[in-house]
């Protein structure tokens, strides 16, 4: 009888390390998918910081705009005399293991906007704020980009006034 008990008590015990085994295995998915959720939040975040940085250095110039060279320039701009801040620190990467981001660049090599490196999958998919709706749908994080198109003079759209009149308004 107690040989029978020995058995019997073993197989509990057996059977509840398999059930904290399922349980721990259901938790650690779980605490990944919230703490992707959560660096996808700071991904959307920072990039917009970068955006907003790389448009306010854009802008502070009326006369000579200009995109920065390298990251750098968005906390201290070397083209004034005065400490002028851009942005408040440079943010790391939230989705890669090295914080380094990707740089997009205009067509004289000027740095336009960021884009993060990860290839894992956005759990966002929708209901993004307007001027990100492009990421909608997008199947990797390094699809996101984060960057300032300058608005280039002269190139208004010609309107039709009358039959054959064209005026550039």
């Amino acid at each position: 009888m107690v040989n029978m008990q020995k058995g019997f008590t073993y197989i509990l015990t057996l059977l509840a390390i398999v059930i904290i085994g399922i349980s721990l295995s259901a938790a650690g998915r779980s605490w990944k998918t919230i703490v992707q959720r959560d660096r996808e939040k700071e991904l959307l975040f920072r990039g917009n910081q970068y955006k907003k940085a790389i448009e306010s250095y854009y802008k502070f110039n009326n006369k000579r705009p200009a995109l920065p060279e390298k990251l750098k320039d968005l906390l201290k701009d070397p083209r004034s005399s005065a400490t002028v801040r851009h942005i408040r620190k440079l943010y790391p990467d939230p989705m890669t293991g090295d914080g380094a981001w990707v740089l997009i660049y205009d067509k004289i090599n000027k740095i336009k906007g960021v884009k993060s490196s990860s290839t894992e999958e956005p759990f966002k998919k929708g209901n993004f704020p307007t001027e990100y709706r492009k990421f909608a749908n997008k199947k990797r994080y390094c699809d996101w980009e984060f960057s300032f198109e300058p608005k280039t003079k002269g190139t208004k759209k010609k309107r039709v006034i009358g039959k054959g009149n064209k005026s550039t308004h």
